[in-house]
This record gives C-alpha cells, structure tokens and sequence, in this order.
C-alpha cells in the first residue's frame, strides 16, 4: 500500500524542519551526533547507541547552516537566519576545541568514548573527509586547515601506487567495531581504499586554498586515463578508461586494481572539482562565476559557455 503523509511543504519548508532536528541531536562534545553512519554509511556501530559523534558531519553542518543563514536573510526570515548564525558559530567552537589531534582533525567519537581519526589511533589513524571539509566547511582557522591538508598530502596520498586513501591503516581488529567497515577487508573499499567520490573533496579543499598546483596534480591521480597508459597499468587497473571507479584497492594482492565503475557519485564530483573549482567556472542562479585556480605553468584556457539559446 502507498503511504501518503497528511503534511505538505515546499522544499525550502523541508529543508528548514531537516535542519532544525539535526540541530537537537548533539553529543556532549558539542558535535553532532553520527547514529547509525554519516556519509560513510560503513561506520553503522560509531554512533548506534545514541552518543557517538561526527567531526565530518559537524563541517558538513556548518556549511548548510552558513548557506541557509544567508538564505533566511534573503526571504526577510531574521529570527531564523540569527538562529542559525549562532549555531554555526557555537558549532565552529566545539570542532577548534574537540576535533583538532595537533596536525589533523580526528574523524569521530564512538559511544564509547573513544576517538577515530587520532594519532594515537593503531588503525583509522586519520581520515581524508576531515580534513578536506575543514576547508570546504569554511569553519576551521586557516592554519589549522593549512595544517590538516598537509597532513592529508603526506598520510593519504600514495604517488607510487596513484591512489588517495580515505582513511589509514584500514580497519582490521579495532575493538568494538565500528560497523560493517571492517567488514572489508584491510584496503578494499571504504576500508582504507581510494574511495573516489570522498577523495575528490581533496581537490575542492586545494583549489579553496588557492593552490592550483596540488589541486591539478590530485585531478590527474585520480583521472582513469592516467592509469591505463600501456598494457601493463591497464592489466593491473583493470577498468575503463573513461570512466570513474568508486574505488581502486590499495593493498596486495588487489593494489592499483579498480572496483565497481561508472560510479556516477565519483563522475558528478570529479566534472564539478575540474569545471567549477579548477577552471573557476561556477553557475549560481542567475550569476556566472570565473575564478580560476589552475597550475603556473598553464598558458591558459578557453571555455565556450552556453546559457539558454546563447554562445
């Protein structure tokens, strides 16, 4: 039978009742609570019992709170805008204090207590996400930002094998586990793999930090082209060449192979990483955009842009 709510709302209506329940379910750390997983749905034990908590989801939540202020301004909603100004604010304080490890941004609290993402974690040392929202959240210090980036390039960038891990080491006994993750085996999917829709963020977060040098070089990693050169890396990868794999392993005896491909949420963010934040070309409403970061040694660039019937 088709179960047909008795309410009715517009998007925006939607929108500000999805926000206003997720402002009621904070941990004790100030961050909000992650349940049963946050983008990475693997992690379905952190949270389950009811405290485990989300650096990610906190970024996450900041840059919706920040928009939807700036929206709620816009439509004359004052109370709504000011309500949601001062939480982002309180939200940004509790991240500084409670999420920062001393180089990078941890990944998030368990019911128990614990941390994930730490240094003094023996697996899910650091986790790429945090560090990438840092920066495209617009809520961490620059330099701690800065800091959690480079952090990111030395812990999770692998250049021999091109690949970005989302998290390492990949989980394997960690003690309660922290859901269907370690599941996976050590390096195969979001279990210390590259998982290419969340390590495309890593390009987003360069080109916002103006360097375009480090954005293009991670754009190239990831681009399927440049893993099936010859024969030899084409055997190895083992997937097409024009499309975008949702993960490529990275541990023996499946390391540099792809996983399942024509993965459209990898195609959506690597086309939105190249044209909107590389080549600066962004569509806001009725507005165009062009702010280029690209590499120093590019001569340029030229785009043909069409809008409605118009070249």
């Amino acid at each position: 039978p088709t179960c047909v709510s008795e309410y009715s709302g517009t998007v925006m209506e939607h929108c500000l009742l999805a926000i206003d329940r997720t402002l009621q379910r904070f941990g004790e750390n100030g961050l909000p609570l992650i349940g049963t997983g946050d983008w990475n749905d693997g992690m379905s034990q952190v949270g389950a019992k009811g405290k485990g908590e989300s650096v990610w989801l906190g970024w996450f939540l900041y840059g919706i709170l920040k928009q939807f202020e700036s929206l709620c301004r816009e439509q004359g909603r004052q109370d709504v805008a000011e309500l949601y100004r001062a939480a982002a604010k309180q939200l940004s304080v509790s991240l500084d204090k409670n999420a920062w490890d001393g180089q990078w941004y941890r990944r998030a609290r368990t019911d128990a207590g614990q941390w994930l993402g730490s240094i003094y974690n023996e697996e899910c040392r650091i986790d790429a996400i945090a560090q990438s929202w840092s920066v495209i959240s617009g809520a961490a210090p620059e330099d701690k930002a800065l800091l959690a980036m480079e952090s990111f390039e030395r812990e999770l960038v692998d250049r021999e094998l091109n690949v970005i891990r989302l998290l390492t080491p990949p989980f394997d006994s960690t003690e309660p586990s922290p859901g269907y993750i370690q599941g996976y085996p050590p390096g195969i999917r979001e279990n210390g793999a590259q998982y290419t829709h969340g390590a495309i963020w890593s390009i987003i977060a360069w080109a916002k930090l103006g360097q375009g040098e480090r954005a293009f070089e991670l754009f190239q990693l990831l681009n399927p082209i440049n893993h099936t050169r010859t024969s030899n890396e084409a055997r190895k990868y083992a997937g097409e060449p024009y499309v975008m794999a949702a993960d490529v392993y990275s541990v023996e005896p499946h390391e540099g192979r792809a996983g399942w491909t024509w993965y459209t949420g990898a195609a959506g963010w690597m086309y939105q990483a190249g044209l909107e934040w590389i080549l600066g070309i962004r569509r806001r409403a009725n507005r165009l955009y062009i702010s280029p970061c690209i590499p120093e040694d590019w001569p340029g660039f030229s785009v043909s842009y069409r809008f409605s019937q118009t070249i």
